[in-house]
């Protein structure tokens, strides 16, 4: 198949950012390694983008962008009142003022596809399977992902969430619900998408079968950063362990279950922990650790630019993660990346990404048992440190399975099976001579 011209919708693109941003900026280039892409994306994205051009002018041949105009009422996720606002109980004013972009897109688009002939369209961020977009209503083979945002936090979970966290979360869940249920857009982009819908886990892969009867392809959201060429990082001996958890500071992150259990080996060996991010709960975080008696251990690195959250995790020993509701989250393939083995719950995209080369994937059928499971597995890393340096080579090897070469051939066996598909769909309505 030769190269295609795909049109892609992608709110959050953004090369020195992390996140959804992330997420936009890699399967873009992940797409451009096979095909000519033009990107519909967020005026605020632009002074970073043409940043990268100018730095690396090569990098970005096949690729054009198109920066949808700017309204006041539209949603900027780099704006502190409206990353409150989508954190808070008024989130459905967030929603509204994201649709109301993804109509202004959809206006862009029309004019676009009278100047270039498209063979595709694509609706890749932002991921949540609300937000299909617009494009499918362009009448081309239209692919739809990665989708996330159908799994539900488990209810067994909402003791560790706090009171705050715990009604955040309840009321989230039962609208979920309700809006895989009644909400028409997904269903009739799915329905468009047929042949090309991509879930980011499994967990998704399921909910869209469940909910909507529609096979989709897994494939990981997230993509790591450049791989660490170095050896990973030995510990010596008499060394203290040090572990690294990143994330925005949120119920659903959840340090705390980090914090309990580490609270029961503050006498057994030595470790640190450096913590980085912020958000709402780092106060609190912080006073729970100084109750724990854990401050002297805890280094607490607030928002930091992501090279230099990734240069501090290449000096961890562990990594270790505890939320209790995401997709695959962008720290765990930074930490692969940097050969630094994971400990993390066994669910969400954890479950597709770690496995026993790289890393240790806890039951967390309770919070109380995943504590007791991330303190056995600590120690048993703390005392072997041949079974620890295997798991940080096999992490190096485990990311390179994640990365765009790997992640531009599974973009393209969608895009064929898309056309194909049309390409059928044509000849069975006699529109083909």
């Amino acid at each position: 198949m030769s190269r295609l011209k795909v049109l892609v919708c992608a709110y959050a693109c953004n090369p020195a950012l992390g996140s959804e941003s992330a997420v936009g900026w890699n399967w873009v280039l992940a797409i451009a390694r096979r095909h000519d892409v033009w990107v519909l994306t967020d005026r605020m994205h632009r002074p970073d983008i043409e940043a990268f051009a100018q730095a690396e002018p090569t990098a970005l041949s096949q690729i054009t962008f198109h920066y949808v105009a700017e309204r006041s009422w539209h949603y900027r996720h780099d704006s502190r009142l409206w990353d409150w606002l989508n954190h808070s109980f008024l989130r459905p004013a967030v929603n509204l003022a994201y649709l109301a972009w993804q109509r202004a897109a959809y206006r862009e688009a029309l004019a676009l596809r009278s100047q270039v002939d498209f063979d595709l369209v694509h609706q890749l961020t932002l991921v949540g399977f609300r937000f299909p977009g617009l494009l499918w209503r362009l009448g081309l083979p239209f692919v739809w992902g990665p989708i996330g945002g159908l799994e539900n936090t488990p209810w067994r979970l909402f003791p560790a969430l706090g009171v705050q966290g715990a009604a955040y979360y309840a009321v989230r869940n039962l609208v979920n619900s309700a809006q895989k249920l009644l909400l028409q857009r997904p269903r009739r982009a799915l329905k468009a998408a047929a042949g090309g819908v991509i879930a980011a886990t499994s967990g998704i892969r399921r909910e869209i079968q469940r909910t909507y009867g529609i096979d989709s392809t897994v494939i990981c959201e997230v993509t790591p950063p450049t791989l660490s060429q170095k050896d990973p990082i030995p510990r010596r001996h008499g060394e203290p362990l040090r572990l690294a958890w990143s994330g925005e500071h949120l119920p659903g992150k959840a340090l705390p279950l980090l914090l309990d259990a580490l609270h029961g080996l503050a006498q057994a060996f030595d470790w640190t922990l450096d913590v980085y991010g912020s958000g709402p709960k780092t106060r609190r975080w912080r006073r729970t650790a100084a109750e724990l008696g854990l401050q002297p251990r805890c280094r607490w690195h607030g928002q930091v630019p992501r090279d230099v959250a990734i240069a501090g995790l290449r000096h961890a020993h562990l990594f270790v993660i505890t939320s209790l509701k995401d997709l695959t989250s962008t720290v765990l393939l930074e930490a692969l990346s940097q050969q630094v083995p994971v400990i993390c719950p066994d669910h969400c995209g954890f479950s597709d990404v770690v496995n026993a080369e790289c890393g240790i994937k806890l039951p967390i059928d309770t919070p109380e048992a995943f504590v007791i499971g991330l303190r056995d597995a600590i120690t048993g890393l703390f005392r072997d440190e041949a079974r620890r340096r295997h798991l940080a080579m096999g992490a190096g090897i485990r990311a390179r399975t994640f990365g765009l070469d790997a992640k531009a051939a599974q973009i393209h066996a969608v895009y064929k099976r898309v056309l194909a598909q049309d390409h059928e769909r044509l000849r069975e309505n006699g529109d083909l001579a």
